[in-house]
């Protein structure tokens, strides 16, 4: 009779331990690929989930977005500037069969086809539009990327350029080309207000032609601001066609003395 008992505690306690490593708890934001035989069988929601031993094996996928830095690459850019550019990929499984099943290591993959692509978008594009468009290669990265995770049940959420390092002597040309534009843009603008100053200038003269009490005026308002300035010294500003007359008078006046003698 305790043989029996033994028998039947010995089986109890194996059953106790096939129990416990038979119950699994899925958290809120994984998900159970159940494999039977080696087979995909189904994928598990969150919660407490039986799994029988030796004939199950769950995985399980974690379906949080995940942050994956990209190493630096030195890439030369297609107008040949050599430049080191790293990046950020957010992504995310949205489909837990396939990244079991499609894929070995699905952290590690989307990492080296992040790289990869890199290496190929910046290649092909220019420095110019490498620093102005970095919008557009985002978009350009995250389009090829996903595209190639997409049969692995990945979604790829961004891709960020983060840094773009460029070689010092290009910083300098960079620097230089920057001074020269701002040099050449102020130039611009003075001529474009020595254009507009000399045409306001002009209309003033026309319609000071057209009125000559309007001169007169202006005259009389320039004393009244040269003699509020203190000043010991006015200067009259003499018409050029009066002194003009005066040449002709003494031209005359010469010209009678001299037919006299």
């Amino acid at each position: 009779m305790g043989e029996l008992y033994g028998a039947v505690g010995i089986l109890i306690f194996f059953f106790l331990i096939v129990v416990a490593n038979s119950v699994r708890i899925i958290r809120e934001w994984e998900r159970g690929v159940l494999l039977r035989f080696g087979r995909f069988d189904h994928v598990k929601m969150p919660g407490i989930r039986f799994v029988w031993p030796v004939i199950d094996k769950l995985i399980v996928i974690d379906t949080r977005v995940v942050t994956m830095d990209v190493p630096k690459q030195e890439i030369i850019t297609r107008d040949n500037v050599s430049v080191m550019v790293d990046a950020v990929v957010f992504f995310q499984v949205i489909n837990a069969e396939y990244a079991v099943t499609k894929v070995e290591n699905w952290v590690r993959a989307t990492s080296l086809q992040a790289q990869t692509t890199l290496r190929s978008v910046i290649g092909q594009a220019e420095l110019d539009e490498l620093l102005a468009e970095r919008d557009k290669i985002n978009s350009k990265l995250q389009s090829i990327i996903d595209e190639v995770t997409e049969p692995w049940g990945i979604k790829v959420l961004a891709v960020e350029v983060r840094d773009v390092t460029l070689p010092e002597s290009m910083k300098r040309a960079m620097a230089n080309q920057a001074e020269t534009e701002r040099e050449r843009r102020a130039k611009i603008i003075n001529a474009e207000g020595e254009a507009q100053a000399a045409q306001k200038l002009k209309e003033a003269a026309d319609t000071i032609s057209a009125n000559p009490q309007a001169l007169q005026l202006r005259y009389l308002q320039t004393l009244r601001e040269i003699g509020t300035e203190h000043n010991t010294t006015i200067v009259f500003p003499m018409p050029i066609d009066l002194f003009e007359s005066f040449r002709k008078v003494l031209d005359k006046l010469e010209k009678g003395f001299g037919g006299e003698s």
